[in-house]
């Protein structure tokens, strides 16, 4: 077993997800979802992964093309903190890249009335253009 494996396998849930978070770092997502794996899987029900946890491995799914995966982090992620912006973009996202534009917008629009900054209000520009031009179709 390599070091970096043994440190990927870590059964400190916070040394597992800061490996997580550098790997993503370094567009290396499937591994940052391996390293993230103990974390997710050692929930337990009364004591969830923190909602970082799933927004981190939300943008692994996103990185990685996994976008139904992707979708269902991001939008637990929404229910245990529906004032999460970033999710919301990152759910828009992940709903655009599906083709469902009428939803990426609904996401898209709550994220830049949270939080108006000039990636989401990009990102929402550019659903609205395409609806417009080839309209939502699945």
């Amino acid at each position: 077993m390599t070091m970096s494996s043994r440190r990927a396998h870590s059964s400190d849930p916070i040394a597992a997800f800061r490996r997580a978070e550098e790997l993503l770092s370094r567009r290396r997502p499937l591994e940052a979802l391996d390293a993230l794996g103990s974390v997710l899987a050692a929930g337990d029900p009364d004591d969830p992964p923190d909602a970082s946890v799933h927004l981190l491995a939300g943008r692994a799914y996103l990185d990685s093309a996994q976008l139904r995966r992707a979708e269902d982090e991001f939008t637990l992620v929404i229910e245990i903190d529906p004032a999460d912006h970033y999710a919301r973009f990152a759910l828009g996202r992940t709903l655009q890249r599906q083709g469902r534009l009428s939803e990426a917008e609904t996401q898209l629009k709550m994220a830049v009335a949270m939080d108006p900054r000039p990636e989401y209000q990009e990102a929402l520009g550019e659903v609205r253009a395409r609806i417009a031009v080839i309209g939502d179709r699945p």
